[in-house]
């Protein structure tokens, strides 16, 4: 009963946007909606995507990227009303799912290789 009317309450309610299909290894833009106040902007918040996690209204990414030589990671929910859009800049290669390796990886090793088409 409890399980049927959550997933009555996902499939209704929650509004869902088409996003371009992406995963680990991929670069993103990420166009994110602020609120300051009474104000609004579009923040882009651009890096490679290390994890995808969960699945349905509850799946989430992860973006990693580097800022003032300190890297920097956002989990972001795929549902979330405060992404206007996401943009896959590069297709990379990778033989993982979850590529946690990354971050302990710094300049030229870190770079994936970007998928031939």
């Amino acid at each position: 009963m409890k399980e049927d009317f959550v997933k009555f309450v996902e499939n209704t309610v929650i509004v869902k946007k088409d996003f371009p299909k992406f995963k680990a290894g991929d670069t993103v833009t990420v166009h994110y909606k602020i609120i300051e106040g009474s104000k609004e902007r579009i923040q882009q918040y651009q890096g490679v995507v290390i994890q995808l996690s969960g699945a349905g209204v509850n799946q989430t990414f992860t973006v990693r990227k580097i800022s003032g030589n300190i890297g920097v990671e956002r989990i972001l929910p795929l549902s979330s009303p405060f992404i206007e859009k996401i943009e896959v800049n590069k297709r990379g290669v990778v033989r993982r799912a979850k590529i946690f390796y990354i971050r302990e990886l710094r300049g030229k090793k870190a770079r994936i290789k970007e998928k031939r088409v």
